[in-house]
């Protein structure tokens, strides 16, 4: 979905990184600059990755586990969120809306 809006994207699973720690993967996403899109909770803990601090967070809180449900909010948040206004922001996509945290003097 990311390629085909022509940005870079890359999969944890295309990158060789399944099974790394949290704090291993983090390291690896920042150090490339990339946008982490997820669904991991712990990623959008505002006091461990303050907005700012990193290229960026987007968090897909899905009512269902379904491949389906995550590539819809995916999509909303694609249509619905510019990821070059918001650099360094934590997002957070569900059914009822988007919520960003945007990083300080942005």
């Amino acid at each position: 979905m990311l390629n085909a809006l022509g940005r870079a994207a890359v999969t944890v699973l295309g990158q060789g990184w399944s099974g790394v720690s949290d704090d291993v993967l983090w390291r690896r996403i920042q150090a490339e600059g990339r946008w982490l899109i997820t669904a991991d909770k712990g990623f959008a803990n505002l006091r461990k990755y303050s907005p700012g601090d990193h290229a960026g967070v987007i968090l897909l809180r899905s009512a269902e586990e379904s491949r389906r449900d995550y590539l819809d909010l995916a999509a909303t948040a694609l249509e619905r969120v510019d990821l070059d206004e918001i650099p360094g922001a934590v997002v957070v996509i569900t059914r009822r809306g988007i919520r960003i945290r945007r990083a300080p003097n942005v």
